[in-house]
């Protein structure tokens, strides 16, 4: 399992459909299985999922993204998984680091064309507030 994490100050949407855009222009065989929204509170929240096929792996993967937009802020997590071939153990992790790197190689993009950058740090009170505290 892969995992990439990212905070911007921008807006929920256009941050949403162009990470989204992103992805799937990065490689023919990446489609999105599967997208809900909902809000909670002032709270927006869109979960999409994502499979695509290795060729040199010769296998499948699959790549979450959950948004979570609150007061300008929007928060990404993406966990890649999949793509070993062993039953019981994890052989090869190269294609979900791959899936994971079309995430970054979207959110890079997006930062650059609307010339932002990460959001470092957050005071413990708005970190509680995402994880329902």
């Amino acid at each position: 399992m892969a995992k990439y994490e990212l905070a911007l100050q921008t807006d929920f949407d256009e941050f949403v459909e162009e990470i989204k855009e992103g992805v799937v222009q990065r490689s023919r065989t990446i489609s999105l299985e599967e997208e809900t929204e909902l809000t909670a509170g002032d709270a927006r929240i869109h979960v999409a999922a994502y499979e695509r096929y290795a060729y040199t792996g010769q296998n499948r993967s699959s790549l979450n993204l959950t948004f979570v937009g609150h007061d300008g802020i929007v928060r990404l997590i993406g966990i890649a998984t999949g793509g070993s071939q062993a039953m019981f153990f994890k052989v090869n992790t190269w294609s979900e680091r791959a899936f994971l790197e079309t995430l970054e190689y979207a959110a890079n993009d997006y930062m650059r064309d609307h010339d932002l950058k990460p959001l470092d740090e957050y005071d413990e009170d708005d970190e509680n507030e995402y994880e329902g505290e």
